[in-house]
């Protein structure tokens, strides 16, 4: 499938890059170019930006209900593009069909929760102690938003910054990745078709050095927000520093899945694969390191083991298949260095551990299993994001806390036990922004932060809003 050419959408307008440049797409699953999108460069950004300051001078004016209309039109506008929205997200990821459709709903299920959300935050009444003066705190559209979104969830990533940015009234620039920009580049056609008012998104991608810095360092921004790399977080921060601005950032994780013997071994068994071998194990919040009580080690292993030699391999819109490759060459050589690091220092490789051979192109590698694992290897210390389960075990409540602790990053978290009182006392002290307990659930209203290097801010549910707005104190005299 060729997607054929697309545009840049800036001002409201489908538009070429300046200097002309195309980038083109590579599917993962079989190296072949699906269509090219217009390459941004300085001066693409910096129009950009002009164009979302007089966006934001506008669509921050408008009421609720008026900015709602809109969301709504473009909501409309998304559904009846469904098929060409998760056909090119298939096509860029190479994530298997079914899969697509998480990221759509999310898209469509921001721009209708966001702005219902929007639509109960109220002002607050502050009391005065001295009965002098009355107080009230409202909330105000914050201005233009860079947003900067990873590859691994094309829409869902938009969804989570563009719901909440033009609920609360800012205008939004939206930079996809270069490695997979044709359902957000699709995005900007369907907005130039139903005339979504100029300037309030624009859409771009481009070198990194070049466009990034470029958003990061103007002036112009009052927010700037990305799901990536912790380190490529610490850098737009550094960038960013040319003004003050409002920063929201999900980063790395290095999830740990605790089982203990007390645990549903099924289900625990059953969301473990889930949630290590979903989108190929590409997501976030992945678990990337599992803590197997000793006492059901071998159990676990073997259950597990069994689940995972089932899982499938495919690619296409008419299948089916439990997994797809990864994003690029690099990636797929990645997954090689942990498993040959693991084995060196230790590790079993129970399964996987390979390059399929049934195929001959794209970027493939077999779901793996590590058993034996230590803190020394690079799969404990370091996020993996691919299909590569490093399993552990431990005989102590104070043994694991520790294991699961011993990271830089705070993101997700999951844990398994019938035991109250273990449960209370995991919860308060995971160092992670999200516990779950006996099972995985992911919503728009529900919070999605990390601590430490994992981020700052959220995405999803109501405390999403708080990033793209500021309050102000009114107080009068009595």
């Amino acid at each position: 499938m060729n997607f054929g050419y697309k545009k840049l959408y800036i001002n409201g307008s489908l538009v070429d890059s300046k200097s002309g440049k195309k980038l083109e797409v590579i599917c993962p699953a079989n190296e072949e170019i699906i269509g090219k999108v217009a390459m941004a460069t300085e001066e693409d950004a910096k129009l950009a930006l002009k164009s979302a300051k007089r966006g934001f001078l506008y669509w921050s004016k408008l009421s609720l209900v008026e900015r709602t209309e809109w969301i709504n039109k473009l909501k409309d506008a998304i559904v009846l593009n469904e098929k060409k929205l998760r056909s090119a997200i298939t096509y860029e990821m190479g994530k298997p069909y079914a899969g697509s459709y998480e990221d759509f709903e999310a898209l469509v299920n921001a721009l209708e929760w966001y702005p219902n959300a929007m639509k109960n935050l109220k002002p607050e009444t502050i009391p005065d102690y001295e009965n002098t003066h009355t107080h009230k705190l409202i909330s105000q559209p914050a201005g233009v938003v860079v947003a900067y979104l990873a590859w691994n969830f094309p829409l869902l990533n938009v969804a989570f910054k563009l719901g909440p940015a033009l609920a609360a009234g800012c205008s939004i620039i939206l930079k996809p990745s270069e490695v997979s920009p044709l359902s957000a580049y699709i995005l900007g056609e369907i907005l130039n078709k139903i005339n979504f008012p100029s300037g309030v998104i624009n859409i771009l991608t481009g070198h990194p050095d070049e466009v990034a810095v470029t958003l990061s360092q103007s002036k112009i921004p009052s927010v700037v927000t990305m799901i990536g790399s912790t380190e490529t977080g610490k850098k737009v921060i550094a960038d960013s520093a040319s003004s003050i601005k409002k920063l929201s950032m999900e980063l790395g994780g290095n999830a740990p899945f605790i089982v203990f013997d007390d645990a549903d071994l099924e289900s625990a068994i059953d969301l473990a694969v889930a949630i290590k071998y979903g989108n190929s194990g590409q997501i976030c919040v992945a678990a990337n390191r599992f803590f197997i009580h000793e006492n059901i080690y071998d159990e676990f292993i073997k259950g597990f083991k069994q689940k995972v030699t089932e899982l499938s391999l495919g690619f296409g819109l008419d299948q089916s298949p439990d997994m797809g490759p990864l994003i690029s060459k690099k990636a797929q050589s990645r997954m090689t260095y942990f498993v040959n690091d693991a084995v060196a220092k230790g590790a079993t490789l129970l399964s996987g551990g390979s390059v399929p051979k049934s195929f001959d192109s794209g970027f493939w590698f077999s779901p793996t299993i590590l058993v034996d694992v230590t803190t020394k290897m690079a799969v404990f210390k370091e996020e993996i994001f691919g299909p590569i389960a490093p399993l552990m075990k431990f005989n102590s409540d104070d043994e694991v806390l520790r294991l699961a602790n011993k990271t830089e990053y705070g993101l997700a978290s999951y844990i398994f036990t019938s035991n109250v009182k273990r449960i209370q006392f995991f919860s308060e002290h995971l160092e992670f922004g999200e516990v779950q307990i006996n099972g995985i659930k992911y919503a728009i209203y529900l919070p999605h932060g990390g601590i430490k290097n994992s981020g700052i801010g959220h995405d999803c549910s109501h405390l999403a809003l708080n990033d793209y707005l500021v309050q102000k104190r009114i107080s009068s005299l009595m």
